[in-house]
């Protein structure tokens, strides 16, 4: 099952790169939430997603979002990625991919952990999907005019 527009977004916790537990009600009624799914810290096309994420941060918090990003790596993992490329937002440990197919942004190719992107809103309901493996930049442009259409 995946989660599609207008689906409400199922709740989760998890580690982040610090070892805390982060939920995604924490930001339910306070603001919304643009969560990516990709696949490996330290590759190519995540250190390009992640990094194009970095360089609009600024932007996502002035439309009111917080970005979170999910993939399998560890903390530890996510600690090292963060700080080698300066990563201001929360990165979440998903060890057995138990979200991911929670939210049904499974595989690309048949076995490499799909790149996926939601903008989930204040309430919680999902306002915007893309699913791209290769478009990584699109991620950030899309989901910014998705935001940028709701406030």
């Amino acid at each position: 099952m995946s989660i599609k527009v207008g689906d409400n977004a199922p709740d989760f916790s998890l580690p982040d790169q610090h070892g805390s537990t982060v939920s995604l009600r924490d930001f339910r009624s306070k603001q919304a939430v643009v969560l990516y799914f990709y696949p490996k810290d330290d590759t190519p096309g995540c250190t390009a997603e992640s990094c194009a994420f970095r360089d609009q941060y600024e932007v996502f918090k002035v439309a009111g979002a917080e970005v979170i990003g999910i993939s399998g790596d560890s903390s530890e993992s996510h600690q090292k990625f963060a700080a080698k490329y300066n990563l201001p937002f929360t990165l979440l440990s998903d060890k057995g991919d138990q979200v991911r197919k929670l939210y049904g942004a499974t595989t690309a190719f048949g076995f490499i952990p799909g790149r996926v992107t939601y903008v989930i809103d204040q309430e919680g309901v999902v306002q915007y999907v893309f699913d791209s493996m290769l478009n990584f930049k699109g991620h950030v442009e899309e989901t910014l005019k998705t935001l940028q259409q709701l406030s």
